[in-house]
């Protein structure tokens, strides 16, 4: 069964949401690698490294506490209208941020901007828009867009402070954010229908079921830690780069963009071999290593540029090849109807990382200094490092659905058991009143040409 061909629709609403969803984040993070030498600025005497890190990782929090439940209101009233609104609290907050003239109105305009938690209710409209055969892809070019957008952004955001400064980027935000209004109205498709999608939306009901999932529960550790270290590094870095390795801070841009544009061609080919030669458990280990040693680095040698750019190198490789085998991992261990919500708190658990990051490291740096910020996240990552060589070696398995119409329950039970028999077909959940049959498979052997028996036929008008 070779795969279908994308619509022109699909492809719009694909590219059109990754822009949308790749603007946003733009916004959040272009402040990252400067924020912390405005902040000198922020009153007299300057704020302390606490309330900096809080200023930084606070739209974690905010983000954390509403994606989830922004996404089970656009169940209810329209993907469209939650977007818009939550694109304009972040509006409203980039405003906050840029007029404030203390390290506490810029506080509360990042928490306003993280509270229009928009992630989920973009994914959900992804869903409605594409076919189940096609949705893979879809998500995986709003995916790409986001990991582009992170890095499009710290090579930016010193470049734009040295122009505009951090209040004008806050205030190129707004624009952006409205940019992102007028994208959603009209380049996106209005889908025919709204519906819940189980293998992009969480499920209340399977809550329990995942935290309780050792194996989600280690996935969701990572990328908290992950995000904690990658937020925690970023208060003390610019203030090391300019201050000990002696780079003036108009020139930092310069130094993230190439050392961001190899670490991007570096990490392929470990992907490549995580995933094709399904060594994907001693890649991810290997990355979580490659944090902690670079962390190391920067204890050692934050005094030099050299040792500066080696660490970051080295973190950023091991950043991007975590942030593309982290989801992987989760859809590989999640079953197969409880996707959308293994992945829902693994998007929570990964905010609250940022929020962590920015508040305990601002206090760890008030604290021990610079370089405590960095001892920190060695030892945060070194203790994933030994949670994760406990981790089961994961499913050679892919997430896969089929269309297979509505159907009483106990006919929906004994299709699952047929499927089972299909060679390569590991798991089968089918949720009679959606039609969809939920499957974990091998891609290496799966008999495709035996599954799409099972799809329905289209219905036709008349």
């Amino acid at each position: 069964m070779s795969a279908p061909q994308i619509t022109a629709m699909e492809r719009r609403g694909a590219f059109s949401l990754a822009a949308v969803y790749a603007t946003r984040m733009m916004g959040l993070f272009m402040i990252l690698p400067v924020f912390a030498l405005y902040a000198e600025h922020l009153g007299s005497p300057p704020p302390s490294h606490a309330l900096v890190g809080l200023a930084i990782g606070v739209y974690g929090l905010s983000q954390a506490l509403l994606q989830i439940p922004f996404g089970l209101l656009s169940d209810r009233i329209g993907r469209k209208p939650v977007i818009i609104g939550g694109l304009l609290l972040f509006a409203a907050g980039s405003v906050v941020a840029a007029t404030a003239d203390t390290i506490t109105g810029v506080i509360i305009g990042r928490a306003l901007q993280g509270s229009g938690a928009i992630a989920a209710a973009i994914l959900a409209l992804a869903a409605d828009l594409t076919r189940e055969s096609c949705r893979a892809r879809v998500m995986a070019t709003i995916g790409m867009s986001i990991g582009l957008s992170f890095a499009v952004s710290l090579a930016l955001g010193p470049i734009l402070d040295a122009w505009i400064g951090v209040p004008g980027i806050f205030w190129l935000t707004v624009g952006l954010a409205f940019l992102a209004i007028l994208i959603i109205q009209f380049a996106v498709p209005t889908p025919d229908r709204t519906s819940f999608h189980r293998d992009a939306e969480p499920a209340p009901a399977y809550f329990k079921a995942v935290i309780r999932n050792p194996e989600l529960v280690r996935l969701d550790l990572g990328i908290f830690i992950l995000h904690m270290t990658l937020t925690a590094t970023f208060i003390g870095l610019p203030l090391a780069l300019r201050d000990l390795a002696g780079l003036a801070p108009e020139h930092h841009g310069y130094l993230y963009l190439p050392i961001l544009l190899l670490a991007l061609f570096m990490m392929v080919p470990l992907v490549i071999i995580a995933e094709k030669q399904r060594k994907i458990r001693q890649v991810y280990q290997f990355g979580i290593l490659g944090i902690c040693i670079s962390q190391v680095v920067l204890i050692v040698g934050y005094h030099s540029l050299f040792m500066i750019v080696a660490a970051l190198l080295v973190f950023f490789i091991c950043f991007n090849v975590l942030e593309a085998l982290l989801p992987s991992l989760v859809v590989k261990f999640a079953p197969a109807q409880m996707k959308g919500t293994a992945t829902g708190v693994y998007s929570t658990a990964q905010f609250l990382g940022a929020f962590c990051g920015g508040a305990v490291g601002g206090l760890v740096a008030t604290w021990a200094g610079i370089v405590g910020i960095f001892v920190m996240s060695a030892i945060m990552t070194a203790i994933w490092f030994a949670i994760a060589r406990t981790m089961a070696n994961p499913p050679p398995l892919t997430s896969q659905m089929l269309n297979v119409g509505v159907m009483p329950d106990e006919q929906a039970r004994a299709l699952e058991q047929e499927l089972l028999t299909i060679e390569g077909v590991a798991e089968s959940v089918i949720v009679p009143e959606e039609g969809i049959a939920y499957l974990k498979v091998d891609s290496k052997i799966v008999d495709n040409e035996q599954l799409e028996r099972y799809i329905a036929p289209v219905p036709t008008d008349g």
